[in-house]
């Protein structure tokens, strides 16, 4: 019996290829797999290219909460807008609002026509969290996205807010218009006032609402003392190129002292106001003010602002141990204090103003040259500004100044000048604008209670409570 060799083993004849792709099923799948590789191959390559196109067509801001401009951005994004025309009432969309509302009193006789006093509201909308769509102008359209994070700001507690916007690569330009425009706008939104802040932890905040202006006319001071220091200030602010040149830190400080109530803090205000400046101000007693807190705040001074440091003899006249309920007095040392003021982590562009009715308390160190370049007592009321603060109050009354010269009369006779050379007495301006203040538009009332000028001694509490004062 004979046998034929066998055919030899192939990869076609072990795998059996040709069978494979003959069945439909085998071969409909491969056909599948196929299809959804090249549709995840196409669908990545799409959201690649719009990414591309994206950041090549397209430019991003982000603003942190942080930035002044953030504010300031909000409020531009709130200003009514032309969206007229197809396109822009289909596209632009400004759904998710928040409002901020500003209160303020108006007196009988201005604008309220019942003769009681009320509340003025002033409701500000602008555009809340979310995504929004703005046209600046024809043609140009601005994608707002105002996101609130999950994060917080350790020092303050509050959350992380970020504000970006959108738009064409082609109208980049117009980031410098929005923020010029914002800008111009806070500025008019704060024309007229005084923008006070204090600090907060590791950042400045404002206290409050911003402050009507107060006149520089409305501070009394001793005749020239006034004039010698804004013109001091100005003369600085004037030579910045000059320090720079000739490699000098371009700051100044000042340094005003006298009695409570002379008027230094109001004066301060006054300059801000004379300048368009802000207050900055710092509590050095309080809690939690360390020296390199200090140090950071002074180097990180809101734009354009004044630095007023309050009673610094306070600030380390009561040194003591930690006491039962954990306070341990002041946390900022003197040597702190020397370096945020002049030192190397002391700031520049600054104008400082340091006050304190005890100018014998302070250690020299704190008021050498170049710490505190000016000193300047805001002493007692003088004649002369007795005399000014008249003209001030009743001068459209007393038009022929016969009312002046008899209060004047009265507060020689009372000797509030310091006339008495062995026991002198004196009175403030704080205590004749009270008197001012008490008697609007009554002249002989004013001039009748002068003697509630006289300064008042209180003695230990006697028994039943009552407090002995001569007036």
């Amino acid at each position: 019996m004979s046998t034929e060799p066998s055919a030899p083993l192939t990869a076609q004849s072990i795998f059996n290829l040709d069978g494979l792709f003959s069945n439909p099923v085998f071969a409909g799948g491969i056909g599948l797999a196929g299809l959804g590789a090249a549709a995840a191959f196409g669908r990545k390559a799409v959201i690649g290219g719009a990414g591309l196109l994206r950041r090549q067509m397209l430019v991003n801001v982000e603003i942190g909460k942080r930035d002044p401009s953030y504010g300031w951005v909000l409020q531009w994004l709130a200003q009514p807008r032309d969206n007229s025309g197809f396109l822009a009432r289909r596209v632009t969309r400004l759904r998710n609002l928040a409002v901020t509302t500003n209160t303020r009193a108006i007196t009988p006789g201005h604008g309220a026509g019942t003769g009681e006093a009320s509340t003025h509201a002033d409701f500000r909308v602008q555009p809340g969290y979310g995504r929004h769509i703005i046209r600046h102008r024809p043609g140009v359209y601005i994608a707002v996205h105002r996101e609130k994070a999950s994060s917080t700001n350790t020092s303050t507690g509050e959350p992380h807010e970020t504000l970006t916007l959108t738009l064409l690569w082609a109208h980049r330009e117009v980031l410098g218009e929005v923020f010029t425009e914002a800008h111009a706008l806070a500025h008019r939104f704060h024309e007229g006032k005084t923008v006070v802040y204090s600090a907060k932890r590791m950042e400045w905040v404002p206290l409050g609402k911003p402050r009507l202006k107060r006149p520089l006319g409305s501070v009394i001071l001793d005749e020239g003392v006034k004039e010698r220091i804004v013109g001091d200030v100005k003369e600085f602010l004037a030579a910045q190129q000059w320090y720079t040149d000739r490699g000098v830190p371009y700051r100044r400080g000042y340094l005003l002292y006298g009695p409570p109530g002379t008027g230094k803090t109001s004066f301060i205000q006054a300059l801000a106001g004379e300048l368009d400046y802000s207050v900055a101000m710092i509590n050095l007693s309080e809690v939690g003010i360390t020296d390199d807190l200090l140090a950071h705040l002074l180097t990180q001074l809101p734009e354009k602002s004044i630095l007023l440091l309050e009673d610094v003899d306070a600030a380390f006249a009561n040194r003591r141990q930690r006491d039962s309920d954990g306070y341990s007095g002041p946390t900022v040392t003197f040597s702190g204090l020397l370096n945020a003021l002049d030192g190397l982590a002391a700031g520049e562009d600054r104008i400082a103003f340091l006050t304190t009715n005890h100018i014998d308390r302070l250690d020299p160190a704190l008021i050498r040259p170049g710490r505190v370049d000016m000193m300047v007592r805001i002493g007692e009321a003088t004649r002369f500004q007795a005399a000014e603060m008249w003209d001030r109050y009743y001068g459209d009354i007393d038009k022929d100044k016969s009312g002046r010269a008899r209060f004047l009369n009265r507060l020689d006779e009372l000797e509030l000048f310091g006339q008495n050379k062995e026991a002198p007495r004196y009175t403030s301006t704080a205590a004749i604008q009270g008197l001012f203040q008490f008697n609007k538009d009554d002249v002989e009332g004013a001039i009748k209670m002068a003697e509630g000028l006289i300064p008042r001694t209180f003695e230990p509490e006697l028994p039943g409570g009552s407090i002995k004062s001569p007036a």
